[in-house]
C-alpha cells in the first residue's frame, strides 16, 4: 500500500486482471488503482508485493495472487507501516522474522574506528581495485557457507542468491581483504548518494579475527572522506554478530523490516 493512483478508485468496485506470469493490475472506472507483482529469487523463494491506496484495492489484488500462485508466498513490509502489515495479515501472511535498521555514522572519530588495522597478513583493496577471478571464487565461497549455516532465508532481504557462476552485480562496489594470495573477506556498497552496506562477509574459518571490523573500518572512512555523514545498513535480528558490530560503531536503530510469509 505505497502509492494513489486514482482516487476514481471510490466509485466502482477494482476488477482484477492478470496481465503476465508476475504482474496483476486492479482497473476502475478505466484506470489502473493497484498493481500486484511476484518475483522468485534463485533460492526458490517467492515474493510478492502489492501497490494500492485502498484496503479493498489491496485485498482484492492479493485475493487475486494467493488463488493464482502457490504456497508458499513471502512479503517484507516496514514494521512501522502499520496499514502495510495488516493487510498483509489480513491476507494471511504472518511474521517470519524481523531485520533492525541502523544509521551507521561514517566519522571514525565517531566509530570509535580511527585506529581500526586489518590483522597482519591481511591487505584491504579497496572498491574497484580487486581482480575479477578472486572476487567472484570469494563470493561463490561465501554464499556457500551461508546455504550450508543459515541460510538464505536468515540473510537481510536485500541480500540476494545468486545462480552458480553468475558474476557478482558491480565488482566496482566491492572492497576486499587479501590474505597472501587469495580474498578473504568483501564489502558491498551501494548505492552513491544514499549508501547502505549491503554485504559484509568473511571466510568462515577467518571468522573473529578483526577482519570484518577493518573492512568496515575502510568503508566508513572512504564514505567520511567522500563527504557522507551516514550510512544505511540491516542486520537480522537473530545475527548476533551483525548486531554487535553495529552497535560497536555507534549505529542508531531506526526502524525494522518484516518478512511475512503466508504457508
Amino acid at each position: 500500500m505505497n502509492s494513489a493512483h486514482s482516487p476514481r478508485g471510490d466509485h466502482a468496485p477494482a476488477a482484477v486482471t492478470r496481465v503476465s506470469d508476475t504482474e496483476w493490475q486492479a482497473v476502475a472506472d478505466g484506470l489502473v488503482v493497484g498493481r500486484g507483482d511476484a518475483s522468485r529469487r534463485p533460492d526458490g523463494r517467492l515474493f510478492v508485493s502489492v501497490d494500492a491506496w485502498q484496503e479493498t484495492v489491496f485485498d482484492r489484488l492479493a485475493d487475486a495472487m494467493r488463488a493464482d500462485l502457490p504456497d508458499p508466498l513471502h512479503t517484507v513490509a516496514d514494521e512501522a507501516d502499520t496499514e502495510a502489515v495488516s493487510a498483509w495479515r489480513r491476507a494471511g501472511f504472518t511474521a517470519a522474522r524481523r531485520e533492525w535498521v541502523h544509521l551507521v555514522p561514517t566519522d571514525p572519530q565517531v566509530t570509535g574506528l580511527a585506529r581500526t588495522r586489518p590483522p597482519e597478513g591481511v591487505v584491504i583493496l579497496p572498491a574497484g581495485r580487486a581482480e575479477e577471478g578472486p572476487l567472484r571464487e570469494l563470493e561463490r565461497v561465501v554464499r556457500a557457507e551461508v546455504e550450508a549455516g543459515a541460510g538464505w532465508p536468515a540473510m537481510p532481504a536485500q541480500v540476494l542468491p545468486r545462480p552458480a557462476g553468475a558474476l557478482v552485480a558491480d565488482p566496482s562496489k566491492y572492497a576486499v581483504a587479501r590474505q597472501g594470495g587469495r580474498y578473504v573477506g568483501l564489502i558491498r556498497v551501494s548505492p552513491p548518494g544514499r549508501p547502505r552496506i549491503g554485504l559484509l562477509a568473511v571466510r568462515a574459518e577467518l571468522h573473529r579475527c578483526g577482519i570484518a571490523r577493518a573492512l568496515l573500518a575502510h568503508a566508513l572512512e572512504e564514505l567520511h572522506h567522500g563527504g557522507t555523514a551516514t550510512a544505511w545498513a540491516e542486520a537480522a535480528e537473530s545475527n548476533g554478530a551483525a548486531l554487535a558490530l553495529l552497535e560497536g560503531v555507534h549505529a542508531r536503530r531506526t526502524g525494522s523490516i518484516l518478512e511475512l510469509v503466508r504457508h
